[in-house]
C-alpha cells in the first residue's frame, strides 16, 4: 500500500466519500423507470393493492440485497465490485460471465435506453428532437418470431433522439475521463436534484394533487377498493410468451410476472461497488451507502406510487380524450408521472415532468458510466478484456480507455435500436447473477470463515437465503409465463463460455 492514502495500490484516487457514494447508488437506480414502469405493472396485476405490492416485493429484495453485498464490499473494497466478489468466491469465469453480460448488455445497453430516454423527453422542449426526425435511416429490420419471442422490428441509423442521446454518451465520458472527483462532482449535484424532484413529486401530490374522485376508486371506504383483486383466491390473467395462450394465475404469480418492471426500475444499485477502489474508507463507506441509497429511492419509488394512486385512478380506458379518463393503466405513452403533474399543474406539468425526467436520466448515465468502466478495467487486469482497459490514465488516475470503450457500444446500441429488447432479455441474467453472488457471500463464510469483515450481513443466513428463494421464484416464473424475458439472457450469457475459454488459451499462449 502507498504511504498516500488518497491513492490505492493501483493508483486509483480515493475521490469518493460517503455523500458521493450514496449519490452513486440513488443516481444510477433513478432513472426514467419510475415514472413509467407503474403503467405496465398496474394493467398486469388490475389492483392497487398489487400494484403497491410490486413494488414493496422490490424494495424488500434490493435491500436484502444490499445489506448482503454490504459484507462482500467491505470484505474485498477493489475495483470491480460485483465481478470481483463472483471471481472470488465462484471462480473465475463466473466473473468473466458476469463482466461479459454487463459489457455486452447490461450496462451499455441501460446506459443507450436512458440516454435515448433523455432524447425523448429534450423533445417535449425542442420539437426537432425527435425519434421521427431521421439524419441517417439505414433501413428496417423486420420483425422475427422465434418460439414466444419476437426479434428485430426496429429502425437502425441516427436520428435526432438517438443523437441526444450520444452527444450525452460522450460528454459525459469526456467528464469522467478528466478524473473521478469531477464525475463525482456531477453525479452528487444531480442526484441530489433528481431526490429532490421526486420528493417534489410526492409533495405537490399530498398537498395539491388528491382527487376525490380517484381517491373512492382506488382506496374507497375504509381501503376496501384498495384491495379489490388482491385476493389470495383472486385469479389473473397472463399471456405466455408473445402471442402465446392467456393462462390464469394467483397472486404470488402476477407478482412475480410484473417484477420485470420494478426490479428494472430499481436497478443499477450495486454500480456503487464498481468504484470500491475509488471509494474513501470503503470498508464503511461502501455498505453504508448501498443501504441509505437503496433505502432513500425505495422509499420514494412506494410513495410516488401512492400519489399515482391519489391523483389518477388505477383503470382506465385506453380510447379517453383525457388523462383522468386513462388512468394509470393507460397513461399517455405509460408516461403515468407526466399524466399525474398534467393533473395537478393543467398548463405547464408536462413540462415540469420533461424536466424532472432530463435531470434524473443524465445524472442516471453519468452514475453508470462512472461505474462500469471500473469492471471492464478489473477484468483486463485478469487478461479477460483489451489490454489498454487496464490501464489508469497517468494525469486523470481513470481507466480512460475502458470509459470510451463502453461508450462507443453503448453509442453503437443507440443507433441499431435493439437497446430495448435487450434491456427485455437480461432482467433474468440479471437476477441470476444477483442469486449466484449471494450464494457467494456463503461459499466465503466456509471457504474464507477467518477472512477480515469488517461489516457482517444483516440478517444472515435468514435474510440473504429469502432473497434467494424471492429471486429464484421470479426466475422460475419467467420461465414459465414470459419465456420471451428467459432464453435470450440465458443464451447470450452462455456466449460468454466459448469467449471466456478462447480468451484464456490466448492469454497461456502470450505468456
Amino acid at each position: 500500500m502507498r504511504n498516500d492514502k488518497s491513492v490505492d495500490d493501483q493508483g486509483f484516487v480515493k475521490g469518493l466519500g460517503l455523500y458521493s457514494a450514496t449519490a452513486i447508488v440513488t443516481g444510477s437506480m433513478i432513472g426514467s423507470g419510475i415514472f413509467i414502469v407503474s403503467a405496465e405493472i398496474a394493467r398486469g396485476v388490475g389492483s392497487p393493492a398489487l400494484l403497491i405490492a410490486a413494488w414493496l416485493v422490490t424494495a424488500a429484495m434490493t435491500i436484502i440485497g444490499a445489506l448482503s453485498y454490504g459484507e462482500l464490499a467491505a470484505m474485498m473494497p477493489n475495483a470491480g465490485g460485483q465481478y470481483v466478489y463472483l471471481r472470488e468466491s465462484l471462480g473465475p469465469i463466473w466473473g468473466f460471465l458476469y463482466g461479459w453480460t454487463l459489457f455486452l448488455v447490461i450496462q451499455t445497453g441501460t446506459v443507450a435506453a436512458v440516454g435515448v430516454a433523455f432524447g425523448k423527453f429534450l423533445g417535449v422542449f425542442f420539437l426537432g428532437v425527435s425519434a421521427a426526425h431521421w439524419l441517417w435511416h439505414i433501413g428496417h429490420v423486420p420483425a422475427w418470431q422465434v418460439g414466444p419471442m419476437v426479434l428485430g422490428n426496429m429502425e437502425i441509423g441516427l436520428n435526432t433522439q438517438n443523437l441526444a442521446a450520444i452527444a450525452v454518451l460522450l460528454l459525459l465520458t469526456l467528464l469522467n475521463s478528466f478524473g473521478v472527483k469531477l464525475g463525482a462532482v456531477v453525479q452528487n449535484i444531480f442526484s441530489s436534484t433528481k431526490v429532490i424532484s421526486l420528493l417534489g413529486l410526492v409533495f405537490l401530490g399530498v398537498i395539491f394533487g388528491r382527487n376525490p374522485i380517484a381517491m373512492a376508486s382506488n382506496f374507497g371506504s375504509a381501503w376496501h377498493n384498495f384491495w379489490t383483486g388482491a385476493g389470495w383466491h383472486t385469479l389473473h390473467p397472463v399471456q405466455v410468451g408473445v402471442g402465446g395462450p392467456t393462462t390464469w394465475v394467483g397472486v404470488l404469480t402476477v407478482v412475480a410476472v410484473v417484477q420485470v418492471g420494478s426490479l428494472f426500475s430499481s436497478d443499477a444499485w450495486n454500480n456503487v461497488t464498481f468504484t470500491a477502489g475509488e471509494v474513501r474508507n470503503p470498508k464503511r463507506n461502501l455498505p453504508l451507502s448501498l443501504v441509505l441509497g437503496t433505502g432513500i429511492v425505495l422509499t420514494l419509488y412506494v410513495l410516488a406510487n401512492f400519489i399515482y394512486l391519489s391523483v389518477l385512478p388505477l383503470h382506465g380506458d385506453p380510447n379517453a380524450a383525457t388523462a383522468f379518463g386513462r388512468g394509470i393503466q393507460f397513461a399517455d405513452s405509460d408516461r403515468v408521472a407526466t399524466a399525474v403533474m398534467q393533473q395537478i399543474f393543467s398548463g405547464y406539468g408536462a413540462k415540469l415532468m420533461a424536466a424532472a425526467i432530463l435531470i434524473s436520466t443524465f445524472g442516471c448515465v453519468n452514475g453508470m458510466v462512472l461505474a462500469g468502466a471500473r469492471v471492464y478495467y478489473a477484468m483486463s487486469r485478469d487478461n479477460l478484456f483489451f489490454k489498454a482497459a487496464g490501464r489508469l490514465s497517468p494525469k486523470s488516475k481513470t481507466p480512460v480507455v475502458s470509459l470510451w470503450v463502453q461508450c462507443v457500444w453503448a453509442c453503437m446500441l443507440c443507433l441499431s435500436g435493439s437497446y430495448g429488447q435487450l434491456l427485455d432479455y437480461v432482467i433474468f441474467a440479471v437476477l441470476i447473477f444477483y442469486i449466484l453472488t449471494i450464494v457467494g457471500l456463503f461459499v466465503l463464510r466456509r471457504t474464507q470463515p477467518d477472512a477480515p469483515r469488517p461489516y457482517r450481513a444483516f440478517g444472515y443466513p435468514l435474510l440473504p437465503g429469502l432473497y434467494i428463494l424471492m429471486a429464484a421464484w421470479i426466475c422460475i416464473v419467467l420461465l414459465r409465463y414470459k419465456p420471451q424475458y428467459t432464453w435470450p439472457g440465458l443464451i447470450l450469457v452462455l456466449l460468454g463460455v466459448p469467449v471466456y475459454w478462447i480468451r484464456k488459451r490466448m492469454s497461456r499462449e502470450a505468456v
